[in-house]
């Protein structure tokens, strides 16, 4: 790593910065790098960062926004003298080496959070790079690289997810909002759409969020986590010819992925992409393939059942938290059914009214609706057992003024308003004309007889739709199998059996986050391969 232009001699200033002095001299100083990259006064923005390296080296737990602003410095001097397309690639994983070497005394929040800058530029690369011929040898040498980077962020962050439980000062709030801290690393653009461009592969719902009411650390852990997890699928589609065996093979990575991680915020925010009209992937994916994604997620979000999300374990999460969750995945349930009828894949569109009715989560919801309203009436339910069934019957609740969903979920809530009205018109426009249909009670799910008449359907094809239901439930029967014959010690290797990537089992998550990198800049890759990895040129 090169050195920074005017290496700090200490400043008196800054020689006893402990406690409030550190935090007060860390936002005096921001805010003059901000005023400065405002009036694109450089020659102060470069002495600035001898500032920055003394407020780094003082504190053995430094601060998010010191190692943010400093590795912000730090790339900006390195990139501005790369010109050759793999020398400014070498820039990006320099700042993979640098956030790691100074984020190892860090809570594993703040790691996982300091790595969405690397994610910005390693995206930003790969879309530069859609104009290389992927069968030539430099564009399968640049392919190459960048899924080897995201590979490691991946590695990275799963060590960093294994120490969470442990994490105790994650939620320490920022001393200056998050969209001043983007702003320095894309100064340069319009600063309405830097949160935008900055979180490219989130989606506007979630970088709206980020805007208005800002969010803890936990949440922008979840969400970089949610952005390198979509960047490694679109990676695999660009490489590969989105056939069958490919998307059998992410499919479960995904599954492994979602597994090993099991972390809750990364899941909601997994939700909320899919919530959207498209997946945020359009810069990297053409229309197809993004359906294609959209259609590989669905089923490992809706079909298995995790053991983080299990009611008692939702029930230690913050409230609104946990009734995210739930309403997500109860959304979520609903389109991905309407997705696969509409594409006339009657059987995964059962296997998803199967996999929620067998669920935990209906009967979770219909406590949670009855707590609100504040009755035991068993009677007070809704009028069948499909995700249809129950969001009807929540928006009736809404009517009634009960507060079903919060504000940052209002486009979804009038998503669903719109599309019922539709659907009640549909329908009133089919009994006019008294038209008839054997498939009727299966596509329009707004009776309680037509439930029934689902039920037995249902029954009848279970066989049918049953096959990754199955491999879900032996993986999950597989995790609790082991867990009883070996004890409480294959906790934390059973969630690594399946991210393939993460090297470090066992290992301490300060120094395993560390060890990431090694003398060659990156770690030798992950275990896991590719589905879709280049070979080596000739």
């Amino acid at each position: 790593m090169e050195s920074i232009p005017g290496e700090p001699q200490i400043n008196h200033q800054f020689k006893h910065l402990i406690g409030q002095n550190h935090e007060i001299a860390l936002s005096q100083s921001i805010q003059t790098l901000l005023d400065s990259l405002h009036g694109s006064n450089f020659e102060k923005i470069s002495l600035l960062s001898a500032d920055f390296k003394i407020l780094l080296q003082c504190k053995t737990n430094p601060s998010l926004e010191t190692i943010w602003v400093y590795s912000a410095l730090a790339f900006h001097h390195l990139n501005s003298s790369k010109n050759e397309t793999l020398n400014q690639f070498a820039a990006i994983k320099d700042l993979f080496q640098l956030i790691i070497s100074y984020s190892a005394s860090c809570s594993s929040l703040k790691s996982i959070v300091l790595m969405s800058p690397v994610i910005y530029h390693v995206h930003k690369f790969a879309v530069d790079s859609k104009g290389y011929d992927l069968r030539s040898k430099k564009g399968k040498k640049l392919m190459k690289e960048i899924k080897g980077l995201v590979d490691s962020i991946l590695g990275y962050i799963n060590v960093c997810c294994e120490a969470l439980e442990d994490d105790f000062d994650g939620l320490e709030g920022l001393i200056k909002p998050f969209e001043d801290l983007v702003s320095i690393w894309i100064w340069n653009e319009n600063k309405k759409d830097r949160l935008r461009l900055f979180f490219p592969l989130l989606g506007e719902d979630l970088v709206e969020k980020i805007s208005v009411g800002g969010c803890e650390l936990n949440e922008l852990a979840g969400y970089v986590i949610a952005e390198v997890f979509l960047l490694k699928l679109c990676l695999a589609f660009r490489c590969g010819n989105s056939g069958k065996e490919l998307q059998n093979e992410l499919r479960n990575w995904v599954v492994g992925s979602i597994t090993g991680l099991q972390n809750s915020y990364f899941f909601d925010s997994l939700l909320r992409m899919l919530l959207g009209p498209t997946l945020p992937v359009t810069f990297l994916l053409i229309s197809e393939d993004e359906k294609s994604l959209r259609k590989l997620l669905y089923e490992p979000v809706i079909l298995v059942e995790y053991s983080f999300l299990s009611p008692d374990r939702l029930a230690h999460l913050p409230a609104n938290h946990a009734k995210s969750i739930a309403l997500g995945r109860l959304m979520v349930t609903h389109e991905a059914i309407e997705f696969f009828r509409k594409h006339g894949d009657h059987t995964k569109a059962l296997s998803c009214t199967n996999a929620f009715s067998t669920s935990s989560l209906p009967s979770e919801l219909t406590k949670w609706i009855r707590c609100e309203l504040d009755v035991n009436d068993n009677n007070n339910g809704p009028n069948g057992s499909s995700p249809k069934a129950f969001l009807r019957w929540i928006l009736d609740r809404g009517n009634q003024g009960i507060q079903i969903f919060d504000n940052d979920m209002s486009s979804y809530h009038a998503k669903l308003i719109l599309d019922n009205s539709e659907e009640d018109f549909n329908l009133s426009v089919y009994k006019e004309n008294k038209k008839t249909d054997a498939d009727l009670f299966f596509y329009i799910d707004n009776k309680g007889d037509a439930e029934n008449e689902v039920e037995k359907d249902e029954t009848m094809t279970e066989a049918v739709s049953a096959a990754f239901v199955a491999a879900a439930q032996s993986l999950q029967s597989a995790e609790h199998g082991e867990r009883k014959r070996k004890g409480g010690n294959m906790k934390k290797n059973n969630r690594l059996k399946f991210l393939k990537y993460d090297l470090y089992e066992g290992s301490a998550p300060s120094a395993a986050k560390a060890a990431v990198v090694d003398d060659n800049g990156l770690s030798s890759g992950s275990d896991v391969e590719n589905p879709s990895s280049d070979e080596d040129e000739n």
